[in-house]
């Protein structure tokens, strides 16, 4: 785990780089992720016992909930989550258990922490890789002798030591210079029969049933893998593919999986980070006509795995003591205080997140590093295209997402992605073909290309 220590105020400037405003919950989870590394520091005995601070984030779509708590895994290199809390109903019926977010983020961790251990056996993979390689271009070495054939033969073995031994430099030769030419990518365009596994394909049969089943499916092909040999066929492949495949054959290899799982399973009890977007949808409604599946059993569910239990997964048992919950809702039609109470008590800290204005909107555009016009601007780029946007129409295309927003459904800085398309429609799909390589988007283009659709309510209901 990146157990970096990012100082609370570091991790709020990091953020910043990528999401707008919305400080209180940039400070909110600064402080999660830095109660995270102090847990980590202090006596075993006491960090056992010390829980994590469980985050609510109240507000609009659109406004960076999903952006902060994505940023936040990545600077600390935790096994990271998103899943959307209407996904789940009550045990005992179709559909997926609570205990699956744990199985799934499980998975994520033994995949990164795989892809790091190859990443560490790459160097001595790719020294195996390009033996086995020079195996194939050349013929196999001449045989050693048995010592039989010694005891039987003597006379005529020595008669062949000193021609095996000439035959063994020019071998040892031949061999060195072919790993030069190879060095030199001088033999990219030659092919070679190389045997690969051959990966099993079948139909994919999903299972419903109850807290576990899911993962049969995972089991099943495990076990049929074990029970039938794989099946290599041969695949004739450029040399750079050639090595390619084999690196990654020997790094499957070199790494020890014994050790991946345990590192996975104590990432995920000690770092994991599961973000349950839409909570507010699993709030219970004024319904009397039955049970309401998808709501207050949910969150019964839902409890014991955020208090903290532990959930059986295929690679072993998994304690939810420390992972860190993020939940996420509109609380348009409901309030965080209509949780059951038991739950309400497992988020601690909530914070409100600001809608977003014509500023925020101005910012969004052209502040981070991954800002909209930058994007564009790149992706224009490589047909050749040299696109610029005037400051009058980055306020321009603010204004008008901002005026949307209010006439329509408030759905933050995702508007500006409706906008942008189709203020760029036409130089997107003509811009292969495009004769002027210099292009200026100007106030006077934006209004020219969206007034008419921003004017006529119903059009822009529509289209934006």
């Amino acid at each position: 785990m990146s157990n970096n220590g990012l100082k609370p105020r570091e991790i709020v400037e990091k953020l910043n780089q990528h999401i707008i405003g919305q400080l209180d919950a940039k400070r909110a989870v600064a402080i999660a992720l830095r109660n995270r590394w102090r847990r980590q520091n202090v006596s075993p005995d006491l960090a056992d016992e010390i829980s994590p601070k469980n985050i609510i984030m109240i507000g609009p779509t659109g406004v960076g909930k999903t952006e902060i708590a994505r940023r936040l895994a990545k600077l600390d290199n935790s096994p990271f989550l998103k899943i959307e809390a209407s996904k789940f109903t009550e045990v005992g019926y179709v559909g997926r258990d609570v205990e699956s977010m744990i199985r799934d983020l499980v998975e994520l961790s033994m995949n990164m922490v795989k892809s790091e251990e190859q990443e560490n056996v790459r160097t001595r993979a790719a020294e195996i890789a390009e033996e086995k390689l020079l195996d194939l271009l050349l013929p196999p070495r001449p045989k050693e002798k048995k010592v039989s054939d010694m005891l039987t033969n003597p006379d005529e073995t020595d008669e062949k030591d000193q021609a095996d031994e000439d035959h063994g430099k020019k071998f040892d030769a031949t061999r060195e210079k072919i790993r030069r030419l190879l060095k030199d990518e001088k033999l990219n365009e030659r092919l070679v029969d190389l045997e690969v596994t051959e990966t099993r394909s079948g139909p994919m049969i999903e299972i419903f049933s109850a807290a576990g089943m899911e993962d049969m499916g995972l089991n099943v092909r495990d076990m049929l893998g074990s029970v039938f040999p794989q099946k290599k066929k041969v695949k004739t492949v450029k040399v750079p593919e050639a090595l390619e495949i084999l690196e990654e054959e020997e790094a499957q290899k070199l790494i020890d999986m014994d050790k991946v799982t345990k590192t996975a399973l104590e990432r995920v009890e000690q770092s994991g980070i599961i973000f349950l977007d839409e909570i507010d949808k699993i709030v219970g409604s004024d319904a009397t006509h039955g049970p309401d599946v998808s709501r207050e059993g949910v969150q019964r569910d839902l409890l014991p795995i955020v208090e903290g239990s532990n959930v059986n997964t295929r690679y072993g048992m998994v304690k939810t003591d420390h992972i860190l919950f993020i939940a996420a809702g509109a609380f348009n039609v409901s309030k965080p205080s209509e949780l059951i109470p038991e739950l309400q008590g497992r988020f601690p800290i909530r914070v409100e997140l600001d809608s977003l204005g014509k500023e925020e909107f101005i910012r969004i555009l052209t502040e981070p590093n991954n800002a909209l016009v930058k994007q564009y601007t790149e992706m224009m780029a490589t047909e050749g295209l040299n696109l610029s946007f005037t400051e009058e129409a980055i306020a321009s295309i603010a204004e008008m997402a901002t005026l949307v927003n209010e006439r329509t459904e408030n759905i933050g800085a995702r508007r500006l992605y409706t906008i942008m398309e189709k203020l760029l429609d036409d130089i997107s799909f003509e811009a292969p073909d495009m004769q002027e390589k210099k292009i200026t988007i100007d106030a006077k283009h934006v209004e020219e290309k969206l007034n008419d659709i921003i004017e006529d309510e119903d059009l822009s209901r529509y289209i934006l």
